[in-house]
Parts: C-alpha cells; sequence; structure tokens
C-alpha cells in the first residue's frame, strides 16, 4: 500500500495500536489516543531492527520514502 497525505489522514485509531506498511520497511504505527509515529525497519547481519523516526511532517516524509528507496536498492 503506498501511503499519501489523504490516506494518512483518513486512519482511524482502534483498541490496539496498528501498523500501515508502505515500502522498504517503512511503516506508520497508530497508537489507540490517535498520533502516528514512522518506523524504518531494516536487518543486518540476519539481525533485524527497528528505527523510530517519530512524527514526520507529510513534505519530510516524501524526502524521506525517495532516500529510503535509494538505500535499499543499493
Amino acid at each position: 500500500m503506498s501511503l499519501n497525505d489523504a490516506k494518512i489522514r483518513s486512519l482511524k485509531p482502534s483498541a490496539k495500536p496498528f501498523k500501515v506498511s508502505d515500502s522498504h520497511g517503512l511503516y506508520l504505527l497508530v497508537n489507540p489516543g490517535g498520533s502516528r509515529l514512522w518506523y524504518l525497519k531494516y536487518r543486518i547481519n540476519g539481525k533485524e531492527s527497528r528505527l523510530g523516526l517519530g512524527a514526520i511532517p507529510m513534505f519530510l516524509w516524501l524526502t524521506l520514502v525517495s532516500n529510503v528507496m535509494v538505500y535499499a536498492s543499493c
């Protein structure tokens, strides 16, 4: 699922946190209180980790996605 501003704003919080994947390990965590936090999931030497990116405004998010796609293709 490719996320855009309209899709992100339309996500409604539920009783439990849920993830919405975008691409190349980037996902949005929607919490019950309504906060939306970005994370990047990656692997180094087979060990899975995640990097918390926090609440990122849409214009920065677009730059981030393009950078993730460049690094993921390396």
